[in-house]
């Protein structure tokens, strides 16, 4: 994940305090520490090369701020659709089989966002874009990839499904869109040309999304992916799957709630449950309803001997350690049992874990995250990376030898070498989230590895090369200006998947699938002079968390927060995408009669203003910028705590009145002549340890939906209300009627605010093993909140994100499946129309420029329904 420049460095310094219990001075006297604001008197503007370094030394010193991010997203997401318990395996297949049961509108969906998007876009070089780093086009995060050697190849987005090239890369065609569940786990080729397709994210634990199973293509060159293509039953489901491996007739699937193996032959029968090493955590089990359940039981990768198939070894455990950690193995003859790897992995520091093994058996690789480094006090290591192994031996029990740690990486040519100072972020901070490990097929010492950046050996692990670096920031080559930046184009940040095929190398990361040939040139910092994007705009994988949309000139101009790829624009006649905010993009607003005046979020409630949609042809420094940071703050920039994605509106009715919601309620009038974060006025505490979830305001009523804490260890929800005018006014709802889970976004009458709809995400109790589940998706108040009624009738129990009250009076309602409509007057739900993807809609908002809603999806893209066609 990547961070603004130096105008978010309050958010890193701030939120590390607050949420990883770090000891900071004040915002500034972190900054001048580690020395990216100049002491007082000292205002010297910056050359190019200097904010390279000091955009580098901000990266290197905020100490894990990234890691942060990544931890705190996925947990975030997974708590909006587990608490208050744990959702148990079916909930998906039985949401997704009451979807298929609903009418369906007329009218079909369309995708305006499938368009290449550009990173570096030379229109948007304002001070908080990351444009010209040189990551180029991208869409989402990749995390499986396959390539056969006539030029197909297959890439699996986070929560976008598969998708198909036959063209070595581009052109990109979707065939997973009929299943249930479009999170992507692990994506291979099988020995018979079959496609096998392992749904559910797995990133060391709590991630975005479960999923519904493992699916085989047996025909993946001409076919897709349908439901009857699923192996095995629904042990799988709710679950996330880390890895998926072939051996002895058998196909191995290392997941969150154990390792499971099925027959290679056939779909029919159920998986068998090989090894999980606390059963009595996973659902139906004694301690299924314990906090930690989800953690306990957690396989990731799983490894067959290839010269015995009875020899099975599992690398387990949590991120952050635990007991049970650790390599397992049986035999034939044994049963499965913990080991000690002989060499130099430590059998007490296994984190997460990945396997890659020389195609003549002759080598084993391992990158192996460590806890105790992982648990370290935060600024005290700049690395949770223990190291990457090999078994020279090509046995799994070793012994193993470390062949590269962070700083013998840091010292290949990264971009995230050590400052002088010492301090900073080093290669494997995200060890847990980022892993990708290939050996080259035709020769057992050339090895790629994938942490935040990519790394290169040929030699069997002596010598390394950056072949990817996170970004060409810190680089002398690097200027602002394309006309004298001689960088080579890199690949985005943070490594998820890697595959070989047909001469090529192909990487999968939080910005798409880039490809260079397998034996590529380098320049004389070992930095590859031959990565491709592939995100041509025909793989739509984009993660948003919210769209904004309002009329510019003639037509309508359509942005969004996303993760890891800053904030998206494309402008009536647009043919490129352009990113005019980095960083991982947040919630956003922008005036409906003009979509140039905007509000980006970067995390955290660090918000910007800009009034031209922040086009800039180069900004070094903040004097230049063509945005304003207007963060509300207590005391000091960056000290309000709020949620990663922490929300804020503007009245319906008043586009001057927005309300923005951390702990506290905040409130500004001035619309966009709003000048800093104290022009906002604090109206309302919500209570230590709760956060606003969600914010919608209409003709000065404003209701804010909280959590604290948020995940299953004593979940706590509620909704408080006021007038933004009358701080007295501001109150705490009882509702005793709404289920004791997650607040998922508002919809408010825009003809009368007392009239009001919440959405809540989760599972009912049916699947949900958690207090107060209850049941139902949507419920309408007439009296401010007073009093609540379900009105969810024949909605799917799935969870439920956002939800807008159109004119007239129908509803329509984001989910993690479809996105639902009622018309106004009607009782019961319909899918709103045709082709749109099964995946999770984040947003939905309503644009009276063009009379159209349109929905953010983290996964797919926006897309865009015009009402007309009711």
């Amino acid at each position: 994940m990547k961070f603004r420049k130096k105008t978010y460095i309050a958010v890193g310094a701030a939120v590390l305090a607050l949420s990883l219990g770090a000891v900071a001075a004040s915002s500034q006297e972190f900054l001048a520490e580690i020395g990216l604001i100049a002491e007082p008197g000292e205002g010297t503007p910056m050359h190019p090369h200097e904010r390279a370094e000091m955009i580098a030394g901000f990266d290197q010193a905020e100490a894990g701020r990234e890691a942060y991010e990544a931890v705190t997203i996925a947990a975030q997401f997974a708590e909006a659709r587990t608490a208050p318990g744990v959702v148990a395996p079916g909930a998906y297949g039985a949401a997704f089989a009451a979807l298929n049961a609903l009418p369906v509108t007329k009218g079909t969906w369309s995708e305006p966002t499938r368009l290449p998007y550009d990173g570096d876009d030379p229109r948007y070089r304002d001070f908080a874009s990351n444009s010209s780093g040189g990551a180029g086009l991208v869409t989402g995060r990749i995390t499986g990839l396959a390539a056969d050697g006539a030029g197909y190849v297959y890439a699996a987005g986070a929560n976008g499904g598969v998708w198909r090239s036959a063209t070595g890369g581009g052109q990109w065609t979707p065939i997973a869109d009929r299943l249930p569940s479009l999170s992507s786990g692990d994506l291979v080729l099988a020995g018979d040309g079959s496609l096998w397709y392992a749904t559910g994210e797995a990133n060391t634990g709590a991630t975005s999304y479960v999923g519904s199973g493992v699916y085989r293509l047996a025909d993946p060159r001409a076919g897709s992916f349908a439901p009857t293509d699923r192996v095995g039953g629904p042990e799988l489901e709710s679950t996330l799957i880390n890895r998926v491996r072939f051996a002895g007739g058998r196909v191995w699937a290392a997941s969150s709630r154990g390792l499971y193996s099925h027959p290679m032959g056939t779909n029919a029968g159920a998986w068998t449950l090989e090894f999980a090493p606390n059963p009595a955590y996973l659902p139906g089990g004694a301690s299924a309803a314990d906090p930690s359940a989800a953690y306990k039981n957690i396989v990731n990768d799983v490894l067959v001997d290839a010269r015995d198939a009875g020899h099975v070894i599992a690398a387990v455990g949590w991120r952050g350690g635990d007991a049970y950690n650790g390599f397992y193995e049986k035999t034939a003859a044994t049963a499965w049992a913990k080991v000690n790897p002989t060499g130099a992995i430590p059998a007490d520091d296994i984190g997460n874990v990945t396997f890659a093994a020389a195609s003549d058996a002759s080598k084993l690789y391992a990158v192996v995250q460590s806890p105790k480094l992982y648990n370290k006090p935060t600024g005290t290591v700049n690395s949770y990376l223990g190291g990457i192994y090999v078994s020279n031996s090509g046995s799994p029990s070793g012994p193993w030898n470390r062949i590269a740690d962070s700083p013998k990486l840091a010292n290949s040519g990264s971009a995230l070498k050590q400052s002088v100072s010492g301090k900073g972020y080093g290669p494997g901070i995200q060890a847990w989230y980022n892993q990708s490990l290939m050996v080259d097929p035709a020769d057992p010492n050339h090895v790629y590895a994938g942490l935040e950046e990519v790394y290169e050996t040929t030699d069997g692990g002596s010598n390394w090369k950056t072949v990817g670096p996170y970004w060409n920031f810190y680089f002398p080559c690097w200027a602002i200006d394309d006309a004298h930046n001689t960088c080579p184009k890199t690949t985005h940040s943070d490594q998820h998947s890697v595959a070989i095929g047909g001469g090529f190398v192909y990487v999968g990361n939080d910005g798409g699938v880039y490809r260079r040939p397998v034996h590529g040139a380098v320049n004389s910092q070992g930095h590859a002079t031959d990565w491709r994007s592939l995100a041509d705009g025909t793989i739509d994988a984009l993660q948003y968390y919210s769209v904004s949309v309002g009329r510019d000139g003639a037509g309508v101009a359509v942005s969004g927060g996303l993760q890891d790829n800053g904030t998206s624009i494309l402008r009536p006649g647009d043919t490129v995408m352009g990113s005019h905010f980095g960083g991982d993009g947040g919630d956003s607003l922008n005036d409906p009669a003009n979509a140039c005046r905007q509000v980006q979020e970067y995390t955290n409630l660090a918000m910007r203003v800009t009034l031209n949609c922040n086009v800039n042809a180069g900004a070094t420094d903040e004097a230049h910028a063509t945005s304003k940071d207007i963060q509300p703050y207590l005391s000091t920039p960056g000290d309000e705590p709020a949620r990663f994605i922490a929300p804020f509106a503007a009245d319906a009715l008043d586009a001057s009145r927005w309300v923005a919601g951390g702990q506290h309620v905040w409130v500004n009038t001035k619309g966009f002549a709003i000048t800093g974060g104290k022009d906002w006025r604090n109206v309302y505490d919500l209570g230590a340890g709760h956060l606003a979830t969600s914010v919608a305001v209409s003709g000065g009523t404003a209701y804010v939906g909280w959590c604290g804490p948020c995940n299953n260890a004593g979940f706590t929800r509620g909704i408080a209300v006021g007038r933004v005018d009358d701080p007295s006014s501001w109150h705490q709802l009882a509702m005793p009627e709404l289920p004791n889970r997650y607040i998922g976004g508002f919809g408010v009458d825009p003809a009368n605010p007392a009239h009001v709809y919440v959405a809540v995400n989760g599972f009912s109790r049916s699947w949900t093993e958690g207090p107060g589940a209850g049941v139902g998706h949507v419920f309408e108040s007439t009296d401010t909140g007073g009093t609540w009624r379900d009105v969810s009738a024949n909605l799917p129990d799935v969870p439920a994100t956002s939800i807008k009250v159109l004119p007239g009076g129908a509803l329509v309602v984001a989910t993690d499946l479809a996105t639902l409509y009622r018309p106004a007057g009607g009782t019961n739900w319909q899918r709103l129309g045709t082709g749109l993807p099964l995946t999770v809609g984040m947003d939905v908002e309503y644009s009276p420029t063009d009379n159209a809603v349109y929905l953010a999806t983290h996964g797919r893209g926006i897309w865009r329904f015009a009402l007309a066609q009711l």
